[in-house]
């Protein structure tokens, strides 16, 4: 006999065994012979029954999962001499590693010619796959060493029970309680993030903020969420007497959108959920696109199948999502009555949500909004004056950073309204170029006199 891909020889009980035993039941089976050296020739073994409890019980205790099954012991009498056979068949629970060192290369074995060898991280992953079909939240997670603090204080915040048996409700373990990649995604040690960013302007140019968060969904979910919001900004509009606040986003919109990049996002592909923050509107690209046999069509008529249903399910337990397939007609609708409308844009391997900022007014809408306004016939334009005019009582001249700021707008709505000023005869320019100074015109003395005097 000679050793190969499915024969190995072993001198003599030693620990070593464990990889030749991981590497033949994640390959195709093997026989592993004790008692017989390298060469060939027959050494024999003593007392071949305590041997067996022996190598059953390192097995056993080195072996995950529990490979014992799939190992069966058998004492040969060669050249007179007792000989430990291991036959040990391919497992259906591979990939098979060593305790202690994870699914990883350090601790997965496939066997290579006469040798057993660390497997690649290809071999890993197609040995989950192969095993757990294409349903990812059900396929065993490559780190094993996983904890839950976040997602521990997000179940007591919602006054749920999270233990060891709502780990197997959950589906976070598997029927040898192997943690489950639904596991992984609630984990701390979760591999996917989102990245955020902030741009000046309407372009990827120039940033203005960026963040990645990181650790369990439930917690990247909260720090996104609070994150725009950030930027969401109130604006205030006079509607005769009465004051209305408006955010630039309607919270019902942000909310049904980041729940969705969650949900329905395909985590096999590495990769970050992206969202991006722009002055006109805020971008959400989910790596995935229409999950198969759903149309673009079907998902405006709020059809849904979920890409990730066990996700969905512990996100519906925990009040997050209120009912399947409304998300983006609630998007729809809370921007009823709105000029612009929410777009939704899918790629073969990606989603994106563009929701439009409700309050920002382009500086190419200049000629059209001053046919619409006049001298002063829109009223929230009337209450950005007041505030620009306010300005002149603590200071003789003033910046149009300064408008930025004290209105917090964006640059392009300051140079609309200054504009609009200038026109009026309320301002007027003093010092031109980057930096130009505005100071009171004979109208705006006028208009400020009259404010003084009514307050």
């Amino acid at each position: 006999m000679r050793e190969s891909s499915t024969v190995e020889f072993k001198r003599e009980f030693t620990e070593d065994l464990k990889y030749a035993v991981v590497a033949f039941a994640n390959s195709d089976g093997g026989k592993l012979y004790i008692g017989i050296e390298d060469d060939g020739r027959v050494r024999g073994v003593d007392q071949g029954e305590d041997l067996i409890v022996r190598v059953s019980n390192m097995i056993r205790d080195t072996v995950k999962p529990d490979v014992s099954m799939f190992v069966q012991y058998e004492i040969l009498s060669l050249e007179e001499k007792e000989v430990l056979l291991l036959q040990v068949s391919r497992g259906t629970g591979r990939p098979y590693y060593l305790q202690g060192k994870g699914i990883r290369p350090q601790g997965v074995y496939i066997r290579q010619g006469a040798a057993s060898v660390p497997a690649s991280e290809t071999n890993i992953l197609h040995m989950i796959k192969e095993t757990s079909g294409d349903r990812f939240e059900e396929a065993r997670a490559i780190n094993q060493q996983l904890t839950f603090q976040k997602t521990w204080d997000y179940f007591r915040k919602k006054e749920i029970e999270f233990g060891e048996a709502q780990m197997r409700s959950l589906n976070f373990q598997d029927e040898d309680n192997m943690y489950t990649n639904l596991a992984m995604l609630f984990s701390d040690q979760c591999v996917s993030s989102i990245k955020m960013a902030v741009f000046e302007g309407s372009k990827k140019t120039v940033f203005r903020d960026r963040r990645e968060f990181t650790g369990s969904i439930l917690h990247q979910l909260e720090e996104a969420y609070g994150f725009i919001h950030k930027y969401n900004r109130n604006r205030s509009e006079f509607r005769g007497l009465e004051r209305v606040d408006r955010q630039d986003y309607p919270e019902e919109a942000i909310r049904e959108a980041l729940l969705n990049a969650i949900v329905h996002r395909d985590y096999a592909v590495r990769g970050s959920t992206l969202i991006s923050i722009f002055d006109d509107r805020i971008e959400f690209v989910t790596l995935g696109g229409l999950v198969r046999g759903i149309a673009f069509s079907d998902l405006m008529l709020g059809v849904s199948v979920l890409r990730n249903e066990r996700l969905g399910q512990i996100l519906y337990r925990l009040k997050l999502i209120e009912a399947y397939g409304t998300g983006m007609l609630k998007i729809q609708e809370s921007y009823q009555g709105e000029q612009r409308k929410p777009e939704i844009k899918v790629a073969e391997n990606s989603f994106k949500v563009i929701l439009p900022n409700r309050n920002f007014e382009h500086a190419a809408d200049i000629p059209a909004l001053k046919e619409k306004v006049g001298k002063y016939r829109v009223l929230h334009e009337e209450s950005r004056e007041e505030k620009i005019l306010k300005l002149f009582m603590r200071k003789s001249s003033i910046y149009r950073k300064e408008v930025e700021d004290e209105l917090s707008v964006s640059q392009a709505t300051a140079v609309l309204l200054i504009r609009s000023l200038v026109e009026k005869g309320i301002l007027q320019n003093v010092s031109g170029g980057k930096y130009s100074r505005y100071e009171l015109g004979l109208e705006g003395e006028k208009v400020l006199k009259k404010m003084i005097e009514n307050h």
